[in-house]
């Protein structure tokens, strides 16, 4: 439980951090030089060159884990010739699973799919916050720019990206019992995928819904209007959640300790193709909803089983 508290807060407790090693002048020359490498010299974010197997093996990642519990469902091998893109559903209002899987051994991804280095992509800004981009570039996070997946992907066989693919928007409805999926006009992924000959994979995860809470903010009222407001001007939003605290279980940061099961499904092999046109682009799109509604619709009676709704593919 303590790993979980950890890591909910860590971002905060980084910048806290950071900011207390401010006020003491004899560290300002460090600091300095330190903040001028985040931002005018290390390109490691865009390159994912920066994962640490020990890190990411880490007793404490299991324990991080065994909380939810979150586990891996894999349905095929997938053989470490050729690069892959991971399309990581539902986002969630943090994707804890995606972490546990995809930044972690605690899954035992490692084991599952030999030879597959993964790298779990984020939102660039993640790596401007002194300390915490250092956490999560041991843990192969990267960042989800279009640089970056290039960088990855043409960087050998078995270099895997998973992006979550619904981000800000989707988080916004994510809900216990629900998975209504920000994937119609989300092209972007499968484009690169094609670009660099990768496979993609499509990856749903039950129960990433379910471990928070979120007020209502249905679209048209004001709540909904200030978060999309918010997502314009800053390339990411805050969904209004909450989970349990550490000696309560109402309220609080913390995630509620509900299972999470990350069912990684069937490769979609895609031609390679530096210009694919938009013809294609769509047909492999399709090609993976299929892929993801059959997920759905095989393990959905055995993990989803107090769901208020079915598979929704919303925007």
């Amino acid at each position: 439980m303590m790993v979980v508290a950890v890591w909910s807060v860590l971002l905060v407790v980084s910048c806290f951090v950071f900011l207390m090693l401010c006020s003491i002048p004899a560290l300002w020359p460090f600091l300095v030089m330190y903040l001028i490498w985040i931002f005018c010299i290390d390109k490691s974010p865009a390159y994912g060159n920066r994962l640490a197997p020990w890190f990411r093996s880490l007793k404490i990642w299991q324990y991080f884990a065994e909380y939810y519990p979150a586990s891996l469902l894999k349905e095929c091998d997938l053989p470490a010739d050729r690069p892959y893109v991971f399309g990581y559903h539902p986002h969630g209002i943090i994707g804890m699973g995606a972490l546990a899987t995809f930044a972690t051994e605690a899954t035992g991804f490692s084991k599952a799919f030999p030879g597959i280095k993964p790298h779990l992509l984020t939102l660039t800004n993640n790596f401007h916050i002194p300390l915490y981009r250092e956490v999560i570039m041991s843990l192969g996070i990267s960042s989800v720019s279009r640089e970056s997946c290039s960088n990855i992907l043409s960087s050998g066989p078995g270099q895997a990206i998973t992006i979550v693919v619904g981000g800000a928007t989707e988080s916004l409805s994510a809900r216990p019992g629900t998975a209504d999926l920000t994937l119609k006009r989300r092209l972007g992924f499968i484009k690169v995928a094609i670009q660099h000959g990768a496979d993609l994979v499509p990856v749903f995860s039950f129960g990433e819904n379910d471990i928070y809470n979120q007020m209502p903010n249905e679209k048209g009222t004001t709540i909904y209007a200030l978060q999309k407001k918010f997502q314009n001007m800053f390339g990411f939003t805050l969904p209004f959640f909450h989970g349990r605290g550490l000696l309560n279980y109402n309220l609080g940061l913390m995630p509620y300790r509900r299972r999470i099961v990350s069912v990684i499904g069937r490769p979609i092999h895609v031609q390679r193709c530096n210009k694919p046109s938009l013809e294609e682009v769509e047909r492999v799109q399709r090609m993976y909803i299929e892929e993801l509604t059959r997920i759905w619709n095989t393990y959905k009676d055995e993990f989803a089983k107090t769901r208020l709704k079915e598979l929704s593919i919303v925007d």
